[in-house]
């Protein structure tokens, strides 16, 4: 009887059907949550109107989805650890679609409210596990590539927002955006019929036949017989790493300064994802562009950031992932703060398409490189800590995009306030690419 360690299976299977279909749900579930996230920005002009609501309110408003998001991260992210990601993701997306669906009800700002707290919670934990899930199952050579491709999904649920607002919201109204989640709440028996549970669980649960099918479908020449008992590596034994252990080892074994510089980033970049999708439309709007025009430049900015994410995994595949957030963090910060300049309308829907490619799509590969970060038995902690620190950034932009739109400043002002976590961003991505050099060195002295 043979001991099997699952990784070099998969990371040197060849590229197949099922790596297609993981990744193929995996992007489905994140188009639905990328519809959920993009809605408010959509309908923030209508209802700012319909309830007479301040700058600073609406910012406030559109940061509850944002806390929930925050919270739901950081428990479904170290849950699905434990339970598994199958039924974390089942959890989440029933949660985000069921309250999404609530939210077309809502008669006031604080029943509003208190829905988008509630599908943020499932919003947020559901972006850890698929990515976790898709980083898991994906060959080394290309996993930067499919999990971005895959988180492509996001930007895609962004741009659906976009076009169905741009035919209902004249036609129905502000509430049939949210009545349109009922839609995906029915696919999910069928996603989870046949989405697979991760096989890193499914082993440090003793489940050994169905980890040893799953690796047969997945690399259906690997040498896997049914007497074999299958290992994680370095994993943690099974059920023995509670919550507070995994955090900690977040920052063992010279991670520690990685993933404090990867928390600053997430925080950084998804400020500027969520002040940009939040009042986009609306700072358009006020320079003088109609609705639909507005609502045209999120949608730019939605294809900016999936084609973004894909030219960024194919980068990072080829050179060093680090090196091309850094890049990108230069490029947002650059384009974002030249949105406020008087331009042709090529140039302005040019710059939208790259500040579009440089947040959302950093965004993808940020989450992508945390995955490669992170052992298997940490990963959805890691992933979901991240996320959570980082959606201090998501609650802030809409906030700051309040504050700023409340003190009447130049529109110039705005796009540069937005910008500059662009910069430091770019920063603690040059710290982390430092210190795992550092440590790379160490480690061959």
């Amino acid at each position: 009887m043979r001991t099997l360690d699952v990784h070099p299976i998969i990371d040197n299977a060849r590229f197949s059907p099922f790596h297609w279909m993981v990744m193929a749900w995996c992007g489905l579930l994140l188009i639905f949550d990328g519809y959920d996230l993009f809605i408010y920005g959509v309908v923030l002009p209508t209802i700012m109107k319909e309830w007479g609501l301040t700058p600073l309110q609406a910012g406030a408003l559109g940061s509850y989805a944002l806390f929930g998001m925050m919270f739901g991260a950081l428990a479904f992210g170290s849950l699905a650890d434990r339970i598994g990601r199958k039924k974390g993701i089942a959890i989440c997306f029933a949660l985000f679609s069921g309250a999404t669906i609530l939210n077309g009800f809502a008669s006031s700002p604080t029943e509003f409210g208190l829905y988008r707290f509630f599908a943020g919670l499932g919003c947020g934990g559901l972006m850890p596990n698929a990515v976790a899930l898709m980083n898991e199952y994906a060959p080394k050579r290309l996993r930067s590539t499919l999990v971005a491709i895959m988180f492509s999904g996001y930007s895609l649920g962004g741009m659906l927002s976009a076009g169905v607002g741009i035919f209902l919201l004249p036609r129905f109204g502000w509430e049939s955006m949210f009545f349109a989640a009922a839609v995906p709440l029915l696919l999910l028996p069928v996603i989870l019929y046949y989405l697979p549970e991760s096989i890193g669980f499914l082993v440090r649960q003793g489940r050994m036949d169905e980890a040893r099918t799953l690796l047969k479908r997945l690399d259906p020449k690997c040498d896997v017989k049914p007497e074999d008992t299958l290992s994680v590596g370095a994993g943690l034994p099974r059920d023995k790493a509670g919550t507070f252990t995994s955090v900690l080892k977040l920052f063992q074994n010279g991670l520690a300064i990685r993933t404090l510089a990867l928390w600053l980033a997430f925080f950084c970049c998804l400020l500027m994802v969520y002040a940009l999708s939040s009042w986009l439309p609306k700072l358009m709007a006020n320079a003088g562009y109609s609705l639909g025009s507005s609502l045209s430049f999120l949608l730019v900015l939605n294809f900016g950031g999936m084609a973004g994410a894909i030219l960024g995994g194919w980068l990072g595949d080829r050179y060093n992932l680090v090196k091309v957030k850094v890049a990108f963090f230069i490029a947002a910060a650059l384009s974002i703060s030249l949105l406020g300049v008087n331009s042709p309308m090529p140039v302005l829907y040019l710059l939208i398409f790259i500040a579009g490619a440089t947040t959302i799509g950093t965004q993808i590969l940020l989450y992508a490189g945390a995955a490669q970060l992170y052992g298997l038995s940490v990963r959805s902690t890691g992933l979901g800590w991240a996320s959570g620190i980082g959606r201090n950034g998501a609650i802030v932009g809409p906030l700051l995009g309040g504050a700023l739109m409340g003190i009447n400043l130049p529109l110039q002002l705005n796009f540069i306030a937005f910008a500059i976590p662009g910069a430091i961003a770019a920063l603690a991505m040059a710290v982390h690419l430092a210190s795992g050099r550092r440590q790379a060195l160490a480690a061959t002295a």
